[in-house]
């Protein structure tokens, strides 16, 4: 079959993406944005799905196509992510467009609970575009799975893995209980219901077989990766709270940290449903996530994620401020420090004030650029080329800073090496 995949480079989309061209079909991947095709992708092209809410501009893209799989999703509302667009009104103009062209069908990927409460834009979202799919005069599937965790990492799953390297077991107020769902599980249904002989209309809680609170999930994941057990430290709700904020603040700047306002109200709802469903359907029992975690032990490479990924936005902000206040610095109370030190070289104070301005302004402008997430690789080369510069100037002009007992010129070093880590570390997914 040739299949239409939405996000298939995320966590579900690209496992998903995985079994099906190995069954022998043909993936024709839609995403936002361009780059390399990952291996099973026959065909991609570019298109936002929050932004093509007419019919008319999918229908190009459906010759030929026999079934579509759905699976992408956004938690929150923000700066180029939209909870409406991306769960209801893209999908939606996809599924008429479907109903046109005569391509019967279609497996939706929604998320647990959502029938029985939705007290975010995102529930909410995800709740009406499972209505329009059922709308239509189409063969659909709709899957609700719950918290999905695998050999991949994100979203939720990855700071599960954060929170386990930690000496200590966060007890997060106010959150419910978790029925975390194995990714080969939602991959097996996946790739039973695109098959055009499988049962139709047909809305199906994809979760694990056990319930679970937040802290027992994170101390299976502590276990996994062989660390000794840790104790339980509970988190104060004004500081949860902070948290949530600032994961919020952050998502400002675009970036996608799973600690969000939204995370929160939905935690408080948990994510449970049905197993004994899946077993119905699928004609097997869904799988025991602490088994396939012992089938499959943990590597160094799991420990080294973990025990990043609570840093990653640490070594960011502090990049971004460092860059930001250094040019602060420079403009402010450190000019005519700054001015004094390039005239001692033998430059004259024009060239030396229009020096220290433009090493002020392109700091301060490095800075900003590391701070958002879609200019912060470019942000990174940036800071790297201009550390080179400021070495081999500062050597010409000021060579005694060499051997200044605070060590200006010694400690670019170590904020070079920083800067590829932070590079190295950069992708989400």
């Amino acid at each position: 079959m040739r299949i239409l995949m939405l996000g298939a480079s995320g966590l579900i989309g690209s496992a998903a993406v995985a079994r099906l061209s190995s069954d022998g079909h043909q993936i024709i991947a839609v995403g936002r944005r361009s780059g390399v095709p990952a291996l099973g992708v026959t065909e991609q092209f570019r298109l936002d799905i929050a932004k093509t809410t007419d019919p008319a501009a999918w229908e190009p893209h459906l010759g030929g196509i026999d079934a579509v799989v759905n699976c992408a999703g956004v938690l929150q509302d923000a700066p180029g992510s939209s909870t409406s667009g991306v769960h209801e009104r893209g999908v939606s103009a996809l599924f008429s467009a479907c109903e046109r062209r005569g391509i019967r069908r279609v497996v939706h990927l929604s998320a647990v609970g959502v029938d029985r409460e939705t007290p975010t834009a995102f529930s909410r979202s995800k709740l009406a575009g499972d209505k329009a799919l059922m709308a239509v005069d189409l063969d659909w599937v709709i899957l609700r799975p719950s918290v999905v965790v695998g050999r991949a990492a994100y979203g939720g799953s990855a700071l599960l893995r954060g929170l386990a390297a930690l000496t200590f077991i966060p007890t997060i107020p106010e959150t419910a209980p978790l029925q975390i769902v194995h990714l080969d599980d939602v991959v097996d249904a996946i790739a039973f219901f695109v098959r055009p002989d499988s049962p139709a209309r047909v809305v199906l809680d994809v979760v694990g077989p056990k319930r679970m609170t937040y802290q027992e999930v994170v101390s299976l994941f502590r276990r996994w990766m062989r660390w000794p057990p840790a104790k339980a430290l509970s988190v104060p709700a004004w500081v949860a709270g902070l948290a949530y904020r600032l994961g919020d603040a952050v998502a400002l700047l675009g970036w996608q940290p799973p600690i969000r306002s939204t995370a929160r109200r939905e935690m408080v709802r948990g994510a449970t449903g049905d197993a004994s469903q899946f077993a119905r359907m699928m004609g097997q029992a869904p799988r025991d996530v602490e088994r396939c975690l012992a089938a499959e032990p943990a590597s160094v490479q799991e420990r080294w994620f973990a025990r990043l990924y609570l840093l990653k936005p640490l070594v960011f902000g502090i990049l971004a401020l460092f860059w930001i206040a250094t040019g602060v610095v420079s403009l402010g109370p450190g000019w005519d420090r700054g001015i004094e030190l390039v005239m001692e070289g033998g430059t004259s104070r024009p060239l030396a004030v229009l020096a220290v301005l433009s090493g002020g302004l392109a700091d301060t402008a490095i800075g900003l650029a590391i701070a958002f997430r879609r200019t912060a690789r470019l942000g990174l080369y940036a800071a790297f080329v201009i550390s080179i510069a400021y070495a081999i100037i500062g050597t010409i002009l000021v060579p005694r800073l060499w051997f200044d007992p605070l060590g200006p010129m010694l400690k670019i070093g170590p904020i070079m090496v920083f800067n590829l880590v932070a590079l190295a570390i950069h992708d989400d997914r």
